[in-house]
C-alpha cells in the first residue's frame, strides 16, 4: 500500500493502478444535531464539501472512496440532511468516481447514491486495499490484505515544555492481531496492519490516548493502539501512540 499525504487535509491517497482519494467521516448535517441540543452554528456543508472538492483536485484522484459516516443523524434522516447531501454527492460525482462504505451513520444513505457506488457495510477490496467504515467486522475476504478504516476520528493533543499545544487530526497505522479478527463462526483470519483515518469533519476528533481506552467496535477491540504508528495529516512522524506522553 503506497500512501500520499495531502499536507493541509485530513485525507489521504492510496496509489496503486488506480489513485483513490480516501476521506472518512464527512458528518455533514452535524449542525442540525447540535442545534437539537443547544448549540447553534450555521451549515458548514459548503465550506467542508469545497475542502472535499480541493482534495480531489489536489489527488488527481481517479476514485474517491469516503468511508463511512457521509451524513450524521441517527436513526433517521434530519431534513438538513434531505436538503444538503443530495446536491452535495452530486457534486462530487461530476468530478470523480464515487464509492461509499457506509458507516454507522448512514442509515438511508443508498437512497442518495446511484447503482454501483455503495459498497457492502463490512468492506470491500479496491486494488487490493480493504476499504470500511471499521464498526464492522471485515468481510471474510479482507483480513490479510491492509485496511483502511474511519470510525475512530484519531487525533493527537500534545504540549512541550514551554507550554505550546498542538491539537490536529492525526492517522494511525496499527497491527491487528492474528487471533482477533474471527468470523462469525470463529474461524481465524490473518493478521493484517490498520490504516485508521482522521475525521474530516472539522468538529470531531478523539484524542488517541482516550481512544486506547474505548471499545469502539470489533476492529478496535482487534488493533494495537500502543504499538500504532502515529502521523500527522502532512506525513509528519510522531512516533508510537504508547510513546507519547499525554497533554
Amino acid at each position: 500500500m503506497h500512501l500520499r499525504f495531502l499536507d493541509r487535509w485530513p485525507a489521504v491517497v492510496v496509489e496503486g493502478s488506480q489513485r483513490v482519494l480516501v476521506i472518512a467521516d464527512l458528518h455533514f448535517g452535524i449542525e442540525s444535531d447540535l442545534a437539537a441540543h443547544g448549540v447553534h452554528i450555521p451549515s458548514q456543508s459548503r465550506a467542508r464539501l469545497e475542502r472535499v472538492k480541493d482534495c480531489i483536485g489536489a489527488a488527481g484522484a481517479d476514485l474517491l472512496v469516503l468511508l463511512g459516516d457521509v451524513k450524521h443523524q441517527v436513526p433517521g434522516t434530519s431534513r438538513q440532511e434531505f436538503r444538503e447531501i443530495p446536491h452535495i454527492l452530486q457534486e462530487l460525482r461530476e468530478m470523480v468516481d464515487l464509492r461509499v462504505a457506509p458507516g454507522n451513520h448512514d442509515g438511508g444513505i443508498g437512497r442518495f447514491l446511484r447503482d454501483g457506488e455503495l459498497l457492502p457495510v463490512r468492506g470491500a477490496l479496491i486494488d487490493g486495499v480493504g476499504y470500511l467504515h471499521g464498526h464492522t467486522y471485515p468481510a471474510p475476504d479482507l483480513p490479510g490484505h491492509p485496511l483502511v478504516i474511519g470510525h475512530h476520528h484519531p487525533m493527537v493533543a500534545l504540549r512541550d515544555e514551554v507550554g505550546c499545544a498542538l491539537r490536529a487530526g492525526a492517522l494511525l497505522l496499527a497491527p491487528a492481531g492474528t487471533g482477533c479478527l474471527r468470523q462469525e463462526d470463529g474461524e481465524g483470519l490473518p493478521a493484517t496492519q490498520v490504516l485508521v483515518m482522521p475525521a474530516f469533519n472539522e468538529l470531531s476528533g478523539i484524542d488517541i490516548q482516550q481512544l486506547r481506552k474505548k471499545n469502539l467496535g470489533p476492529l478496535s477491540r482487534c488493533m494495537d493502539f500502543s504499538a500504532a504508528e502515529v502521523y500527522l495529516t502532512d506525513g509528519t512522524y510522531l512516533g508510537t501512540a504508547g510513546s507519547l506522553r499525554p497533554e
